[in-house]
């Protein structure tokens, strides 16, 4: 609670002194007030900056691609006649809501209410827990399309937002050739790197320099759908994929709805009783919470599960577009080195256009409380810097 009023505190600072110089700060006030949006917080005086945000108009949408109809939703403007002046596609993380996730929504809605035209598509396979080559593809097929449309996009460029792991996946897909002419921007946030080398840190918990920084039992998880084939009997493995899956549903909703959660941890420890071993083991170890364990199992299938050059930025063609990083400082998830490390490689790349910013305002894909005055103003003009 005392984190919350200090947050609520420096938002405040900021409001007063951003509204006494509004009339030679706009953008600086609009970036402030989207920055405080996006977080999700009721903020005392955010009403008091001058920030118009207009109503907007979703439509659902289904997008063709190599690997199927994708469904998504497209965000503008209330009332607009034709298409914005600006179009992004907003790819998120692995989450299972598609475009109903409550995050999700309100980025693009709130995007859309400074007129821009939004196209929120949550990738098939990520909605399965799943890192794979296809998503890379889905995203190069939909940045197409959506370029394409003259109703939508009338100047045929994009931008294009990853998030988590949608992020780094948005980088390699922004560096294959078809979307050479096609990308204003690619922003990534909190977005990898090296897949396998996340994969690695979410099995020993240590940072490439060696340094200990706990890693969160739920990406250990997500990883060991990947290599099931490789841990248990062909026999066992949609069994114990099932029983994992309802443990990620419970986590997912363990703070918003905890009762919910718990039933749903108690399935999936009642599913995991009637497996067979080795799946029984394993899914002890997940229902337990122990990420060690874990660990231990999955570290020497890093380069098996995440080794395919589709699926990291570092391992792929770099894109010539503008590049933004935004990554949570102390991310438990997707570890806050991956954004300096895929910057580096930008930059050896030929990239001369990124630009990144290390945050304690964000944790991996949430608004933390552990914020200074410093901190939000640094949020507040990487943001502006993106939209210029």
């Amino acid at each position: 609670m005392a984190q919350h009023r200090k947050w609520l505190r420096v938002a405040a600072v900021l409001i007063v002194g951003f509204a006494g110089l509004a009339w030679i700060a706009g953008p600086y006030v609009s970036a402030l007030a989207l920055v405080i949006d996006l977080s999700g917080r009721e903020v005392p005086g955010r009403r008091w900056l001058p920030v118009r945000v207009e109503p907007v108009d979703a439509t659902d949408v289904s997008v063709a691609t190599r690997h199927g109809a994708v469904e998504g939703r497209l965000y503008r403007p209330s009332g607009t006649a034709g298409a914005s002046s600006r179009t992004v596609l907003v790819v998120p993380g692995l989450h299972a809501a598609g475009v109903e996730e409550p995050r999700l929504d309100r980025l693009s809605r709130r995007l859309a209410g400074e007129g821009v035209t939004v196209l929120s598509l949550p990738l098939p396979d990520l909605r399965k827990f799943l890192v794979t080559p296809r998503s890379t593809d889905v995203i190069e097929d939909a940045a197409l399309w959506l370029a394409g449309q003259p109703e939508i996009t009338p100047t045929g460029r994009i931008g294009l937002i990853g998030i988590s792991f949608g992020g780094g996946l948005a980088l390699v897909a922004a560096g294959r050739p078809s979307l050479a002419n096609t990308l204003d921007m690619v922003v990534s946030f909190g977005g990898h790197g090296d897949l396998p080398r996340v994969v690695r840190y979410l099995c020993a918990g240590l940072l490439p320099d060696g340094s200990p920084q706990p890693a969160h039992d739920y990406g250990t998880v997500l990883f060991l759908l990947a290599a099931l084939p490789h841990l248990v009997p062909a026999g066992q493995v949609a069994p114990l994929d099932r029983a994992i899956r309802v443990f990620l549903d419970a986590s997912m909703v363990d703070v918003s709805e905890p009762a919910r959660a718990e039933a749903l941890f108690r399935e999936a420890r009642d599913l995991g009783a009637t497996l067979a071993e080795p799946a029984r083991s394993v899914m002890a170890d997940v229902s337990a919470r122990d990420a060690t364990r874990l660990g231990l199992r999955l570290l020497d299938l890093a380069e098996r599960v995440g080794g395919d050059p589709a699926l990291s930025p570092e391992r792929s063609p770099a894109t010539r577009s503008r590049v933004f990083l935004v990554h949570g400082a102390v991310d438990t998830v997707i570890p806050q080195t991956e954004t300096p490390a895929v910057a580096a490689f930008l930059h050896r790349s030929g990239a001369t256009q990124v630009d990144w910013l290390l945050t304690p305002a964000v944790s991996h894909a949430d608004a933390t409380n552990s914020v200074t005055t410093s901190d939000v103003w640094a949020l507040v003009r990487f943001w502006k810097k993106i939209f210029d």
